[in-house]
């Protein structure tokens, strides 16, 4: 352990600098190890399940090629400066967002970059935004693990990640990738998250596998982790991202994980 202890400790002299007028103590990263299962949704709830308790919450959206986030958010306006660097948006409850749709003229244009210039942005993100004081840092990740996760993963002091999964059978494998290249990056894992697990019938109450009897479960435990928490494929939720009224949403389902990052050991930086 206090060999694990002494490498962690020689990464961060590795690691990009923080912006000089910010201070964020933790680093959680939300991915996944293919696209459509919910990752920026879990991240976006996440991050008003922490800001809902008090803490000062963050997102720094890392899908540059697909982000989502402003839109869960409702975020309309544009990001802008000062001579410290650029100031992040934030959305209507005071979390803090940086993505790549805040600084393009267009939110539908598209950003057509090759992978060094997607991971330049990255520590820009993380070098030039001035977060402020921060509790808790999101990273809504890009689904797979190539470039942008890399990036992430060694230029920026991650502390842990959630991965999140869907109930079908082709989620073994998906989960053993995310897993595999965490371990390999020596990245904290807290454990997943299943999104669209089940529908319960808004009458009687009654939950229903619409994708069929889940594998997250098993395919949690041949890594040694847990299923922290499942979310209902659920209308309302749907809607709510629509509108751009996540924060509106009410529900405990992620009061595990919140729990999990609570317990985790306090980083100086």
């Amino acid at each position: 352990m206090k060999e694990r202890t002494e490498e962690q400790e020689a990464r961060k002299t590795k690691y990009a600098q923080l912006n000089a007028s910010s201070t964020v103590k933790k680093v959680i990263g939300v991915l996944s190890g293919k696209g459509g299962v919910g990752k920026s949704l879990v991240a976006a709830m996440l991050a008003t399940a922490l800001n809902r308790k008090g803490y000062a919450t963050a997102v720094l959206d890392a899908d540059i090629t697909g982000p989502s986030i402003p839109k869960i958010f409702g975020l309309k306006q544009k990001a802008a400066g000062n001579e410290e660097g650029l100031l992040p948006v934030q959305s209507k409850t005071g979390i803090k967002i940086m993505s790549i749709n805040l600084l393009l003229p267009n939110a539908t244009d598209p950003v057509i970059w090759r992978g060094p210039i997607l991971a330049g942005v990255i520590k820009q993100f993380w070098s030039d935004v001035v977060w402020g004081e921060v509790d808790y840092l999101l990273i809504d990740m890009p689904p797979g693990t190539g470039d942008v996760p890399l990036t992430v993963f060694q230029s920026l002091p991650v502390d842990g990640i959630v991965i999140v999964t869907s109930p079908q059978e082709l989620v073994s494998d998906i989960v053993s990738k995310a897993v595999k290249m965490a371990r390999l990056m020596d990245i904290h894992i807290l454990g997943l998250v299943e999104n669209m697990a089940y529908y319960q019938c808004p009458h009687c109450g009654e939950e229903a596998n619409i994708f069929g009897d889940s594998c997250a479960k098993a395919a949690a435990a041949e890594h040694g982790l847990d299923v922290l928490a499942r979310l209902p494929l659920d209308s309302e939720i749907a809607r709510a991202c629509d509108r751009g009224a996540i924060e509106d949403m009410q529900g405990s389902w992620l009061e595990e994980v919140v729990r999990r990052m609570e317990e985790m050991d306090e980083k100086a930086l």
